[in-house]
């Protein structure tokens, strides 16, 4: 073995981990003594495009190493900020404080990976690191693989299809995972997003859609809906919705907001208590395709909480209290948890 630095950072979903990443990991590992995996798009909902949960990727990952390599692989889950800048420094910030402790002097750290394609751009938000560029090994990637087990009409016919492309570990984890709730779920989201993508085939350009959201705060307590459907049945979400052609974005976020709660609420109170607009427009924050939206902030100076009921294709309508926001991240829809906090400030940093 050779240690020609003392740490390699490895960066990626993982959903799932395959040869491909393998052969990077074992390239980590060949290069330095300790290693340090950032598992991206941690703490957030099970979808279509991140099934497992931080935890079962790292102990897929763990479960495909020797022992000895075991001990020197650590793991540092990461959440989606939308927010490349924050999201870079939320990396290096989780990388310094794990390899505190090793020395005074200035550690030289390793970055592991190769460019697939124009999403490997977050790549380059790590200068400060000396970046050691792989070969792809696979002609196969994470996203086709997901395609194949969401689609599988045979599952062992597909399990034995992809197995030249996973570890042992990691197939026997997808095999037992494949008969649960959680994936006869994201089976059934599968298919809902595939009938969006057939609807938009005829488009002579890729689709862009703009939608609305309303972040109602009131006696510091929060209105969100439940969705009633694919994708991302039975999350939380923001009322909202796609914007009509008739109208500005105020008006649709306010008859989103009405459609889906009857907050009992006049337009003319809730046009005075806006306070902010934002725009969403990170090009993955949708499973559905390319979505830009622009989020109205209401603040409304009540003292107490008004009536509403779920209606249109909200399964509930609720009141929470900000203060238990927090808690709820892996239980919201798309990047919604993150819109409530670029208003109300929700993560605290560091963890």
């Amino acid at each position: 073995m050779t240690n020609n630095f003392d740490v390699a950072v490895l960066i990626g979903r993982f959903q799932p981990f395959h040869q491909g990443h393998a052969s990077l990991l074992a390239l980590a590992l060949s290069n330095a003594d300790k290693v340090i995996v950032v598992l991206g798009s941690a703490f957030c909902a099970r979808s279509v495009r991140n099934p497992f949960t931080w935890q079962e990727r790292a102990a897929m990952i763990s479960a495909s190493l020797s022992e000895a390599d075991q001990e020197r692989v650590s793991f540092i889950p990461v959440r989606d900020y939308y927010n490349d800048l924050r999201w870079a420094n939320a990396v290096q910030n989780k990388v310094t404080q794990a390899i505190v402790g090793r020395g005074d002097e200035a550690l030289h750290i390793a970055l592991i990976g190769y460019v697939k394609d124009a999403s490997s751009y977050y790549l380059q938000h790590f200068p400060q690191w000396q970046w050691i560029e792989a070969e792809r090994v696979v002609t196969t990637d994470a996203t086709q693989i997901r395609q194949q087990l969401f689609a599988a009409k045979d599952m062992q016919a597909t399990l034995d299809a992809v197995v030249a492309f996973l570890p042992l570990s990691v197939k026997r984890f997808i095999s037992e995972w494949v008969l649960t709730p959680d994936y006869a779920g994201l089976v059934q989201e599968h298919l809902q997003l595939q009938k969006y993508k057939d609807a938009w085939k005829a488009a002579p350009y890729p689709p862009v859609f703009c939608t609305v959201d309303a972040v109602v705060k009131v006696a510091g307590h929060v209105l969100l809906v439940q969705r009633g459907g694919y994708p991302g049945k039975g999350l939380w979400a923001l009322p909202g919705g796609f914007l009509d052609q008739q109208e500005l974005l105020l008006q649709g976020a306010i008859r989103e907001l009405i459609e889906e709660t009857n907050l009992a609420v006049s337009k003319p109170e809730l046009e005075e208590a806006l306070v902010d607009v934002r725009v969403f427009d990170h090009p993955a924050r949708s499973q559905r395709g390319r979505t830009i939206t622009h989020a109205h902030f209401f603040d409304l100076p009540l003292a107490t909480l008004p009536e509403i009921v779920a209606a249109d294709d909200a399964a509930r309508a609720a009141w929470f209290p900000v203060t238990e926001l927090r808690l709820m991240e892996e239980q919201f829809f798309d990047d919604h948890f993150h819109i409530l906090d670029r208003f109300l400030q929700l993560i605290v940093e560091g963890n």
